[in-house]
Formats: structure tokens, sequence, C-alpha cells
């Protein structure tokens, strides 16, 4: 009785245990440049184990699995575990979604997990990084952001070079992880047409440089400023101590994360007890002129006043002063041209306002003199350059009847045509409308429901009778699950290992869904004996079981592209010849 008694208790707890799935890391915010562990834990056998998508991270290591069963006291426990290393491809809140098992045809899967990737942070040698650990231990890699200046001016310019020292290592390649933020500062990146490699020094040891980008800033905010790091992630080859048979050094290849660290630039701000009336900001060294297209015009002509500054400075950042002209001249908005080049040196070249003036009556009239103030790096003092005043000469046209036409005001001009504005046509709108009811409309509202409901009616009713078709749904799952990891296994013809687990998944689904069995029931005779019994073909039956005895196989034997492709396009030819002879 006591035996029998046990016997029931175990029963009953493996009845009542529950399944449990679900995914852990090792650290929920990280660095660009660091890494982090996931672990998918479950405590029981499940199938068809599908990972995440992980967007936003890299698999450097994965997938592994561990299995463990124990049986302590009486208790039998169970735990499968697949584990993979993921490195950050950006900043931001990024999120790892669910993976999902299958396991006594329900489908089990994890809460999706938010990482929060920061700014590349200092760190010791990553203990999972193999190239470094296989070098000499004499290798250089660093990345480094050289600032021109670190306590300019307001709207200074200042460069910032980044450059990439290494030694007895060989880089294959890099992409950004990282893009730098100039926040409250006008930038502008000067194009690289050809990376070249050059011989120099880094910290009092020779090494060989990368210049990798080149950006010319402008401050825009006096204080303290913050240039966020750039953060690369690098292909490296490296020689280590070890020689093959035949005396070569022995490379290995990975990757390595460097950042050039964040940069602190102090902004100065200009004087403002000297800071002469007018003054717009610009900063630099500059000459100042005004010059007009002609000073004499007949009536109906009209001139064009050029007002430049050229030189070196913020060109972009400042404003042209506007002229002043009597109010007999009429004088359009300007038409702003920028020639302007960027370099290391900073921006040089010419901008300039072109004003159309127009003027109104006969008589002679003086364009004001202008006032430029730039404040010099140079010398530290703000400069004002003033232009000469510019007469100009209306020859013909109506006078004035004031003395001084410079001073005359355009609103005495005789208005013309005053009553113009007031209309002498009408236009007559009818005030009848169509009527709603009988209309097209109203006809077709009124007779919608007796077409919709019948049609909802039916709908239903097509519903209940799919939901209430267990097997039919089971085989439609799972044929749809053969096709999902068939296509997904021809998304990865050029990995070896996620293809052979997809096109193995595909294959069992397949026979879930044209034999109507469990995974607990695909032994290779149970298989060969129900595929026979459905009308298949023998050679078809026998290549479908050799195929899926060598996915498990070449999953960890060496396989070229073009037997991968064979491989897939073998399981393709015998699904579909299974599709035809199965009964």
């Amino acid at each position: 009785m006591k035996r029998f008694l046990i016997l029931f208790l175990l029963t009953f707890q493996g009845l009542m245990a529950q399944v449990q799935f679900e995914a852990r890391v090792s650290k929920n915010t990280l660095g660009v440049n660091e890494r982090l562990r996931i672990d998918f834990m479950m405590n029981v056998d499940g199938d068809n184990f599908e990972q995440p998508s992980f967007e936003g991270f890299k698999i450097v290591g994965g997938p592994s699995q561990q299995i463990s069963q124990s049986w302590v006291n009486g208790r039998s426990s169970f735990q499968k575990i697949y584990s993979y290393i993921l490195q950050p491809d950006r900043k931001g809140t990024l999120t790892i979604k669910q993976a999902a098992i299958e396991y006594n045809g329900q489908i089990y899967k994890t809460s999706p997990i938010k990482i929060t990737v920061t700014n590349a942070v200092a760190q010791e040698r990553d203990p999972n990084d193999r190239p470094q650990q296989a070098g000499t231990g004499n290798e250089l890699l660093q990345l480094v952001a050289e600032i021109s200046k670190t306590n300019p001016y307001l709207n200074e310019p200042i460069t910032v070079v980044y450059k990439l020292y290494f030694n007895y290592i060989n880089v294959t390649g890099f992409k950004e992880l990282a893009k730098p933020k100039y926040n409250d500062f006008w930038n502008q990146n000067i194009d690289i047409k050809q990376l070249s490699v050059e011989q120099g020094s880094y910290q009092g040891q020779q090494a060989y440089y990368v210049i990798l980008k080149k950006t010319i800033l402008y401050p825009q905010k006096t204080g303290r400023l913050t240039i966020e790091p750039l953060s690369l992630d690098i292909g490296v080859q490296m020689g280590s101590n070890r020689r093959d048979m035949f005396g070569q050094m022995i490379t290995t290849e990975g990757n390595k994360v460097v950042s050039a660290g964040a940069k602190t630039i102090n902004v100065r701000p200009l004087p403002e007890s000297t800071k002469p009336e007018g003054f717009t900001g610009a900063v630099g060294k500059f000459n100042f002129v005004v010059t007009p297209s002609k000073t004499t015009l007949k009536s109906g002509e009209s001139l064009d006043l050029i007002v430049s500054a050229q030189g070196t400075g913020n060109m972009k950042l400042f404003t042209l002063p506007k002229p002043v002209v009597p109010n007999a001249l009429e004088m359009y908005d300007p038409v702003h041209d920028e020639n302007v080049n960027n370099s290391l040196a900073g921006m040089s070249g010419r901008i300039t306002d072109k004003y159309t003036i127009v003027p109104q009556y006969k008589g002679k009239y003086a364009i004001k003199p202008m006032q430029f103030s730039y404040f010099d790096l140079s010398t530290g003092s703000y400069k004002t350059i003033t232009s000469k005043e510019i007469m100009v000469d209306v020859l013909d046209g109506p006078t004035l009847a004031e003395a001084n036409p410079s001073t005359a005001s355009k609103a005495e001009a005789p208005e013309k045509d005053q009553f113009t504005h007031i209309k002498t046509k009408t236009t007559l709108v009818t005030i009848a409308k169509n009527d709603f009811y009988g209309s097209n409309l109203y006809l077709s509202l009124l007779f919608a429901p007796f077409i919709i409901i019948p049609l909802i009616i039916l709908a239903k009713k097509k519903k209940e009778a799919m939901d209430s078709d267990v097997t039919g749904n089971r085989i439609r799952m799972n044929n749809k699950l053969a096709k999902k990891y068939l296509s997904q296994a021809k998304k990865h013809l050029n990995n070896k290992e996620p293809f052979y687990i997809a096109l193995e998944k595909a294959m069992h689904n397949f026979l879930k869904a044209k034999l109507h069995i469990e995974t607990s029931e695909m032994s290779k005779e149970n298989i060969r004996e129900l595929l026979l019994s459905r009308n298949a073909g023998i050679e078809t039956v026998q290549s479908f079981i050799d195929l899926t005895e060598n996915c498990e196989f070449a999953r960890y034997a060496p396989a070229s592209s073009a037997s991968i492709q064979q491989d897939y396009d073998k399981a393709v030819l015998i699904i579909s010849e299974l599709e035809k002879q199965i009964a």
C-alpha cells in the first residue's frame, strides 16, 4: 500500500508541474562597447526553439546549449538552457523580443526584455574577446579625438580629427556603433576622399594611424560643452606566439570595440563692454564692401545694391547690415548668395545680399553709409568697417513738391483708381439644393443592413466550423511552420548552423502535418512505416530519412556553401515529391 501511495504522489506531482520558460540577462544597462549574456531557460524538454531576432544587437557568441537532469530525494528536475553573447549596435533603449518553444502541442514564450545602451565606458580587457587574448601582448589599437582648441571664444572655429592608432595588428574593416553628437555646436564634416595609412607615434610608441573623420565646429553657447564620443566596431587580425608546422605565425581574427571618449570644451563669451552697436555675431577676419551697379538712372530703370562680406570666419552664422534708403526709392527684399569653402582652418569665402532699388521720382538721393562690425580673433577686439555714402541721380520722371526730395514720403504720391476694389457685377448662387430623401446615398444606407447582416452570419458560421476542427487546425499550423522554417533556412544559406537547425525543424513539422503524429512518435522505423503506408515511394522515404539524419551531423561538420545549397534544393524536392505521393 505504501508503494502505491508513493507512486500516486509522484504521478500527481508530475501532473501538477508547470512549464517554466524564461529569459535572463547578465545586465540591463551597458555601454555601447560592452557585451551581455542572455540565457533562455526551460524546465521541460521543449521542441522547436525559436530565438528572437535580436534587433539592435550582434551575436558574438552562441548559441550554446546546456542540459541538466537530476533526481534528489525522490524528486526529479530538468533544465535546458540556450545561451548567447550579444554586442549592441547602437545606443538607446533596445528590446530583446520573445523566444518560443513548443511542448505537448502548446507554444510557450518568454517576456520581452528592455536593455539600456549608453555611451562607451572605460573597461578592462573583455575576457570574451579572444583575439586580444591570442595576441603577443604588444598590440596597440586606440581611437583618439584630437581637438585644436579646448577654450575657444563663442563662434570661434575648432576642429576635431578622429585618428585610429594601431600596431602589431591588422585592421580589416570598421563600422560606427555610436556617432558623435555636437550639441550646441554648428558643425560641418570635411570630406576625406580616401583613407591612407600614415606613420606616427602614440604616447611615445611607434605606431601607424588612419584619419577616419574630420569635423569643424563653431560653438553656439558659452560655458562647458560636451562632445559625445565616437565608438567603432573594428574587425582585427593579429598574430600570436604560436606557429604552425611550417614555421608560419598563426593569426586570429575577431572584433574589437573602441571609443574616443567624451570631450569637454570650455567656451568663452565675447567681451560685452566694448561690443559695438549693430554687432550681429561675426567672428573672424573680414572685408566689407557696398557696391551699386549704377548711380545714374533714367525713368523706369533700377539699380542693384550689392552688400558683401569676404574673409575667414563664421560666414554662415551672422547677418549682413541692411541699407537705409530714402522713401522715394523703393527697395525689395534681398537675394542672398553664399560662396563658402570649409577646411580645417574654418570657413572662408564670400556672402552677399543683393538689393534691387527702383526710384519713384526725379532727383538726387543719398544712401547712407553702412557699418559692419566683427570680432577679430587675432587681436581679441572688435573691428568696425564703414562704407561710403552713395548718391543716386534720377534724371527724369515726376518730381516731389518738397524742397528736400531725400526725405519725401511715398505716402503723398497721387492715388489712382482708388475705387477699383468695388465690384460692379454680381454672381448669383441658387438657394434650392437636392434633398437627401430619395437620393442614391439614402437608398444605399437603407438596404445596406440587409446585405451586410447575412454576410456576417455566414462568416461567423465558417469561423465556428474552422475552430471546431482541431485536427485540421493542427495540420494547418504544422504546414505553416514547415513553410516558415524552410523559408527561414533559405535566409541562412551562408550560415551553416542556423541553416541546418531551421531545415530540420521544417522537415519535422512537415511530418507532423502530413502524418498527424507528435514529436515523441518520430522514430526512423515509425516514419518509414507511416510514409510507406500512405503510398510514398521507397526512394523518396529513404531520401527523407537520410536528409533528417544528415542535419544533425552537418551542423558540426565542415560544409561548403555548395553543399548547403544542395541540401536545401534536396529538401524542397523531397517535400514536393511527398506532397504528390502521400494519399
